[in-house]
């Protein structure tokens, strides 16, 4: 019997629905990049990399920590106009920079492919090798289908080409997958400005305190479109534990340092190596008042005044929760700023309702503009410094040590991330000449040092004896009791 009509409509809808099927089959097999980070295992450090929204962002990682992963998929996410936190746009232009044509091939470039549904592809460019085997050559440009139904546009760029290769694009992201030259970082900075575009790097640094250390790690200008994130292997959640160990027994320390956690190498001059800003680096979160402690001034006028807000919790544990750090001002002024920050905080008072801090020695000398001193002039405006300071520069670098060092995954000393400036210098205090620490930009380190010599020595919880070691001591003490009255009863 004929359904008519109505049969052929039917049949349509059989036939669209199985169409429907094949799609989400074939998006099935060939979307790898719908299961990125979806699954039982997630790499989370990867997943606050996507979600910064910050214009220049740098993974400092191992090998095998998922850093070029995630370079890739930041660059595909752009190219198709289907990142998840971001706003979208079609086409796209951005340039994928590697160190030379054959790593290009071998790394990001697999990396990218691999990523692309080969139906979001409307043309490839090869630079050599053939467009319908393009892992095997090496691609000059890749055309995508973006879902706005405009065409984006990945080139791929290496630095054995030199600057002048790198010049007239107009570009709204730029990935390095590892550390480049300066003058082709600076070049490609200027390919972004007129889209304000997005520059991101991946890279492991085995080049020493590069410009990349200087400029984008130490971020001496604060710029607040900077953003770091440190990766090693135990933060890949794809990498087995007998894979890890199998890894790092094969390196030295030394090599660990870079090719495992992805730190800059040279450490060996740096005066707090024990310093991790993974660790000793926390977002601002409230704080109990009970635990608010003093705060803590290095006096200057045309260097820098810096003053830090301490708090300590019940376990001794230091946190520095508030910052200001100005230079060419004069007293009230930082009087003010200080006053400010105590009302922001509602931070304690003393008798009088002075604000009570600690200050380098120095503050009871005359200035030149006055005929009183530093401290006179700050209790003049209603703070009352505390002038006796331990300014023993190597008790207080060891006491400085002692608090940043981890004991079983935790620090005696966190610094809120607000406090810009003493992490920089915390990243970037070197030794020189003579075993002594270079005397610049050190003013916030000098009064975190005044602070933490107020402080008792950070030493590590003691573990409970086992059985045996108390055995041992008894039998030592059994021992030693024995030969007292042995050396008695002989004389």
């Amino acid at each position: 019997m004929s359904l008519g009509k109505n049969g052929e409509v039917l049949r349509a809808a059989v036939s669209r629905l199985k169409e429907v099927e094949n799609e989400i089959s074939a998006r099935k097999e060939y979307d790898v990049i719908s299961r990125y980070n979806t699954g039982e295992k997630v790499h989370f450090k990867q997943l606050a990399f996507h979600k910064c929204p910050k214009k220049n962002r740098w993974v400092f990682g191992g090998n095998r920590s998922g850093k070029t992963e995630c370079g890739a998929v930041e660059a595909v996410y752009f190219a198709r106009g289907i990142h998840p936190y971001r706003q979208n746009k079609a086409n796209v232009f951005g340039w994928v920079v590697s160190l030379s044509s054959q790593v290009q091939r071998d790394v990001a470039q697999a990396k990218i492919l691999h990523y692309l549904n080969p139906r979001w592809i409307e043309d490839i460019t090869m630079s050599s090798g053939r467009k319908d085997s393009p892992e095997y050559g090496v691609i000059d440009q890749i055309k995508i289908r973006n879902v706005f139904g405009g065409i984006s546009v990945i080139g791929f760029k290496s630095c054995d080409q030199g600057r002048e290769k790198f010049q007239g694009s107009s570009l709204d992201f730029v990935w390095f997958d590892e550390e480049p030259p300066k003058d082709i970082y600076e070049e490609c900075r200027m390919r972004l400005l007129d889209k304000g575009g997005d520059m991101f790097g991946t890279m492991t640094p085995l080049k020493g305190l590069t410009f990349v250390y200087d400029e984008i790690y130490l971020n001496p200008g604060n710029s607040p479109e900077i953003w770091c994130e440190f990766m090693e292997w135990a933060d890949n959640p794809f990498l087995s534990e007998e894979e890890v160990k199998g890894l790092t027994a094969t390196l030295s320390d030394e090599q660990l340092e870079s090719r495992r956690y992805g730190r800059f190498k040279s450490g060996a001059g740096l005066v707090y190596p024990e310093f991790d800003a993974a660790v000793n680096v926390i977002e601002p979160r409230p704080i109990p008042r009970e635990w608010y402690d003093t705060i803590s001034i290095d006096p200057g006028l045309h260097n820098p005044l810096s003053a830090h807000w301490y708090a300590v919790d019940y376990d001794g544990t230091v946190y520095v929760v508030a910052e200001h750090y100005e230079a060419e001002k004069d007293i009230e002024y930082h009087s003010r700023k200080i006053k400010e920050k105590c009302d922001e905080l509602g931070w304690h008072r003393g008798a009088g309702g002075y604000i009570e801090a600690l200050i380098d020695s120095a503050a009871n000398q005359k200035t030149l503009a006055s005929l009183k001193s530093v401290g006179e002039l700050f209790y003049e405006c209603g703070i009352a410094v505390n002038t006796k300071v331990n300014k023993d520069l190597f008790s207080g670098i060891q006491r400085v040590k002692s608090y940043l060092k981890q004991t079983d995954g935790a620090a005696g000393l966190y610094i809120f991330s607000s406090c810009v400036n003493l992490i920089r210098e915390l990243k970037s205090y070197r030794w020189a000449a003579g075993d002594v620490p270079r005397k610049v930009d050190d003013h916030s380190l000098d009064e975190l040092r005044y602070y933490l010599m107020t402080k008792p020595e950070k030493t590590p919880p003691k573990k409970p004896k086992t059985e045996i070691q108390k055995d041992k001591e008894r039998l030592y003490r059994k021992i030693m009791n024995e030969r007292k009255r042995y050396k008695g009863g002989g004389r």
